[in-house]
C-alpha cells in the first residue's frame, strides 16, 4: 500500500515537472497573446527563441506594442538587436514616441543609437521637449581690463541624425564658454557688454557651435553678468613691480661693479706705493756705492741731509697736522 502511494506521488511530481518544462519551452500564453494582437509568430519560433537564449516575452511584448502603434517590425531584427546587447523595449518605445511626434526614425537608426551607448528614448523625448543646460560661471576680460563673470542658459534639443558619433553636452558647454570669452574679450569696454548682454548670445549663435554635436542649439540666454576685478590695473601693478625689481637689480649690479673697481684701484695704488718704497730702498745703496767709488764726499752727504731736514720743516710748517705728528714723533724719539 505504501509503495503504491509513493508511486503515485512520484508520478504526480514528474508530471508537474514535465508540464513546467513543456510550458517553459512552449509559451502558449505568449503565443495566444500575439495571436489575438495580430502578431504573426509561431510556437516553433518561440521554442527556438528559448534555445537561442532570447526571452520570448521581451520580443513578443515589443512586437505587440509596435504593431498596436502602427509600426512595421520584424522578429529577426529585434532578436539580432537583443543578441547584440541592445535594449529592445527601449528602442521600440522610442520608435513609438517618434511616430506619435511625427518624427522620422526607423528601427535601424534607433538600434544603432542604442548600441552606441545612448538612451534613444531620452533622445526622442529631448527632441520633442528641449533641454535647458546651465553653464558654469565663465570669466572673461574686456579690452578695458575689467573682468566680467557671465552665466548662460543653453536650450538644446537632440539631433537624431548625429547621435551616433556626435559630441555630448560637455562639448557644447565648452564651445559656449569659449564663445562667451571671445565675445567679451572683443568688446571695447565692459560697459558695452553690460548694456547689451544679448550681443553675446547673437555672436555665439552665429558661430555654429552645435556642428558635429548630438544636439541642436535653439537659444543661448545670458542669465547673469557680474563685474569682477580690474585685471588691467592688477597687471600694470605687477608689471611696475617687476620693472622696479629689475631696476633695483641693475642698480645693485652697477654698485657692486663700482665697489669692485674701487677695490681694484686701491690694490693698484698699494702696488704703486710698494714699487715706490722698493725704489726708495735703492737710494741708501746708491749713496753707499757713491761713497765707495769716491763720487760722493762727506760734505756732500751732510748737505744732502740738511736739504732733507729743510724740506721736512717746510712741509711741517705748511701742514700743522703733519707738524703735530712730527712733534709727537720727535717727542717719542727723544723719549
Amino acid at each position: 500500500m505504501e509503495g503504491t502511494v509513493f508511486a503515485f506521488l512520484a508520478i504526480g511530481i514528474a508530471s508537474l515537472f514535465g508540464l513546467w518544462v513543456i510550458f517553459y519551452f512552449i509559451p502558449v500564453g505568449l503565443w495566444f497573446s500575439a495571436l489575438v494582437s495580430g502578431v504573426n509568430i509561431s510556437l516553433l519560433q518561440l521554442i527556438l527563441m528559448r534555445w537561442r537564449k532570447v526571452p520570448p516575452s521581451v520580443i513578443v511584448n515589443s512586437l505587440i506594442a509596435g504593431t498596436k502603434a502602427g509600426l512595421k517590425l520584424t522578429r529577426n531584427d529585434m532578436e539580432a538587436h537583443y543578441l547584440a546587447g541592445g535594449h529592445v523595449q527601449s528602442v521600440v518605445n522610442a520608435l513609438i514616441s517618434a511616430e506619435k511626434a511625427n518624427m522620422t526614425l526607423d528601427f535601424k537608426t534607433a538600434s544603432a543609437i542604442d548600441l552606441a551607448g545612448r538612451d534613444v528614448l531620452l533622445a526622442v523625448q529631448m527632441s520633442v521637449n528641449p533641454k535647458v543646460i546651465d553653464t558654469p560661471p565663465v570669466t572673461a576680460v574686456a579690452k578695458d581690463g575689467i573682468q566680467l563673470i557671465a552665466k548662460a542658459r543653453v536650450t538644446v534639443r537632440a539631433n537624431i541624425r548625429q547621435l551616433v558619433g556626435g559630441a555630448g553636452e560637455e562639448t557644447v558647454l565648452a564651445r559656449v564658454g569659449e564663445g562667451i570669452v571671445s565675445s567679451i574679450g572683443s568688446s571695447p569696454s565692459h560697459k558695452t557688454v553690460l548694456e547689451n548682454p544679448d550681443s553675446i548670445s547673437k555672436l555665439v549663435l552665429d558661430k555654429g557651435l552645435d556642428s558635429g554635436t548630438a544636439f541642436e542649439i535653439l537659444s543661448i540666454d545670458i542669465a547673469d553678468i557680474d563685474v569682477g576685478k580690474n585685471i588691467g590695473a592688477v597687471l600694470q601693478m605687477d608689471q611696475a613691480n617687476a620693472d622696479k625689481n629689475i631696476a633695483q637689480a641693475k642698480a645693485e649690479e652697477r654698485r657692486a661693479m663700482a665697489v669692485a673697481h674701487e677695490q681694484e684701484m686701491k690694490a693698484k695704488a698699494q702696488e704703486a706705493r710698494a714699487m715706490v718704497i722698493q725704489a726708495e730702498a735703492q737710494i741708501p745703496l746708491a749713496i753707499a756705492e757713491a761713497f765707495r767709488s769716491g763720487n760722493l764726499g762727506i760734505m756732500d752727504y751732510y748737505k744732502f741731509q740738511n736739504i732733507q731736514a729743510d724740506t721736512r720743516m717746510r712741509e711741517n710748517i705748511a701742514n700743522p697736522l703733519s707738524r703735530q705728528g712730527g712733534e709727537k714723533t720727535g717727542d717719542l724719539t727723544k723719549g
